[in-house]
């Protein structure tokens, strides 16, 4: 398993040209506005003040771009990676225009982002499947890239619940082999799992 060791912020950009030059595999973070994305990265990296967080849902408007430094666990191996914090969706206050404006930047992403290698989808445990994050799941299965689903906020619930929880939260997504993993930023658990699964694309 890998743990991630150092993070930098790297830069944020809107347009394909502004993009980072990187060689290294990138993970992308994707989910509705406040579920939690800038949170996780922080949590993983352990780096809280790395993604900014913020009281406002639909504060992230761009591509956030940041390298991660990773260690191989009981071993010298050592590696980068590429982590990118996406605008979150979904947020009621938002135009249609400024919607219109996400999903251009999203797709565009999606389609010229070669280091590409894997999404992680941000849902809250909380609530019953949304529309718009099982709209991402269809887009994704149609481009056929590779993702995982982490379910945020699982201290909002009771233990004895979370796996059947996270067992229905999956039938409505409609999940087929994808993961799915709850996590809590508040007691800091679930976290290994992921590490796990960022370390089985890496291999």
């Amino acid at each position: 398993m890998i743990r991630f060791v150092q993070s930098f912020y790297v830069k944020s950009a809107v347009e394909p040209a502004d993009y980072p030059a990187s060689a290294y595999p990138e993970f992308a973070f994707a989910g509705r506005s406040n579920v939690g994305k800038s949170t996780l990265i922080n949590l993983l990296t352990g780096h809280h003040g790395l993604a900014k967080t913020s009281s406002h849902p639909g504060k992230t408007r761009l591509l956030n771009f940041f390298l991660t430094r990773y260690k191989v666990e009981d071993s010298d191996e050592v590696g980068f990676l590429q982590l990118t914090d996406l605008p979150g969706y979904g947020f009621a206050e938002v135009g249609q225009a400024e919607q219109e404006r996400w999903r251009k930047m999203v797709s565009n992403y999606f389609e010229q982002r070669t280091q590409l290698k894997s999404i992680v989808v941000l849902v809250d445990i909380r609530h019953p499947a949304d529309k718009k994050d099982i709209q991402l799941l269809e887009i994704l299965r149609l481009r056929e890239i590779d993702h995982c689903i982490v379910a945020t906020k699982a201290d909002k619930i009771p233990k004895t619940r979370i796996v059947k929880t996270v067992t229905a939260l999956g039938k409505e997504l409609g999940l087929r082999s994808e993961p799915i993993f709850p996590v809590s930023a508040l007691n800091n658990t679930g976290l290994d799992p992921v590490f796990a699964w960022f370390h089985s694309k890496l291999s």
